[in-house]
């Protein structure tokens, strides 16, 4: 057959490196000037290795990764160390990551410690998530772990990721995927995760595959014969297409669809997400990788993630890396503010995390955003997730709205790339 494939992300890639591999003609077309997607890194000139222009990471259970990893013959490139996460209250940073570290958490008392936990290893445990989606995350961690624990553990997780609006409508299979499979040994590709995209890459092109960058598609025509992408040059005819960009985009971009259906995406809401990374001439914390920060200390941004305190500052020039990152409604300010700007919001929650650091620890500092990153997965979510294969004949659909319930990531991302290529093919 020979297929398109409308985006250049991981999921994209995925497929393109599976339907290649079976001999199968695929162009994919990226509106970006470099794939890989939210995944994708950048370089500094005084960098070895390229840094992920949002945090990454992957998780050891994360099987679909590693065995790509695995078929792309690049096992010795993948490694998993042990980083501090933790968790921000009133002043204090509090290591969060394992057993011991709950039972040492001075801010819960020693019995919701223990429940917390409890709740925590519950969590883990239990394999059927489906009765989970039936009730809010807020009323089962509440009536669970106590009162307590939701104020000071559950809620602030909620209201950073989902903001006041939405935090108390989210269902609790979202927050049972969060933790039933994560590991506190967190996996990276030597040379970030650009090279592991880049491989990939190689991969597919030695198959045969094409990528083209800088290739917007304008428009798809599909329900009459082959399917055909609308290009800003001309146009490109496929037996078959995948469409990897969000649902509201592919709604816009496809005029036959039935208007039932272009309803339904409509109605598949998310959060943006925007950081800002910083190269700074000093560490900000000794050991602290991932700090969680309730939304209700005060701060700019809900999470700072200390890149360099997880993979050596060597491999960046001797650079301490900090992402400031937060998920916001997609028309909140800071979509639209400057570096400059972003950089005057957040230096007060910088100077509470450190109290000396200041301006001129910045050598370097750097802003991304993306605008569908946070899909919103309500109650009995799973009967809202569109299928693979959208009414039009040829053209299918796999975006991150539909590796639920698990929560966003390139694992899940890879997963669905696999999926996507195999139903096209049966």
């Amino acid at each position: 057959m020979d297929i398109g494939i409308v985006g250049a992300g991981i999921t994209g890639l995925t497929a393109a490196y599976d339907l290649t591999q079976r001999q199968h003609k695929v162009t994919l077309y990226e509106t970006r000037p470099y794939p890989g997607g939210v995944a994708a890194g950048f370089h500094d000139p005084n960098w070895e290795w390229s840094l992920e222009r949002f945090y990454h990471h992957w998780f050891a259970t994360d099987k679909d990764a590693i065995d790509l990893v695995d078929r792309l013959g690049a096992r010795d490139r993948l490694f998993f160390p042990r980083p501090v996460t933790s968790v921000y209250h009133q002043g204090n940073i509090y290591p969060l990551d394992s057993a011991t570290s709950v039972l040492r958490f001075r801010p819960l008392s020693v019995l919701d410690r223990l429940r917390l936990g409890l709740v925590v290893f519950y969590l883990k445990t239990v394999r059927n998530w489906r009765p989970l989606e039936r009730v809010t995350a807020a009323e089962w961690t509440r009536r669970i772990a106590g009162e307590q624990s939701y104020e000071v553990f559950w809620k602030p997780m909620l209201l950073s990721k989902f903001g006041e609006e939405h935090f108390a409508n989210v269902n609790m299979a979202w927050l049972w995927a969060r933790f039933h499979k994560r590991t506190s040994r967190l996996g990276y590709f030597v040379g970030g995760f650009q090279a592991f995209i880049d491989l990939l890459v190689e991969q597919i092109e030695h198959d045969g595959g094409m990528v083209h960058l800088r290739s917007e598609v304008l428009g798809i025509d599909a329900g009459h014969g082959d399917v055909t992408l609308r290009l800003p040059d001309g146009q490109a005819c496929h037996d078959r297409v995948i469409a990897t960009c969000p649902p509201h985009a592919l709604a816009q971009l496809t005029p036959d669809l039935p208007d039932q259906y272009v309803q339904s995406l409509k109605s598949l809401q998310s959060m943006g997400a925007i950081v800002l990374v910083l190269a700074l001439r000093h560490p900000l914390t000794p050991e602290h990788y991932w700090i969680n920060i309730p939304a209700s200390e005060g701060f700019p941004f809900m999470g700072l993630v200390q890149h360099t305190n997880y993979i050596s500052a060597e491999h960046y020039g001797g650079d301490h890396l900090v992402y400031c990152g937060d998920y916001l409604p997609t028309d909140h300010p800071y979509f639209t503010a400057t570096k400059d700007q972003l950089l005057e919001a957040y230096q007060p929650g910088l100077t509470k995390i450190n109290p000396c650091f200041s301006q001129d620890w910045i050598r370097d500092a750097w802003v991304f955003a993306e605008k569908y990153a946070q899909p919103i997965p309500f109650l009995n979510h799973a009967r809202n997730i569109p299928p693979l294969r959208t009414p039009l004949p040829g053209l299918w659909m796999a975006n991150m709205s539909q590796v639920y319930p698990w929560d966003r990531g390139t694992n899940y991302s890879i997963e669905l790339g696999h999926r996507v290529a195999e139903e096209i093919l049966r």
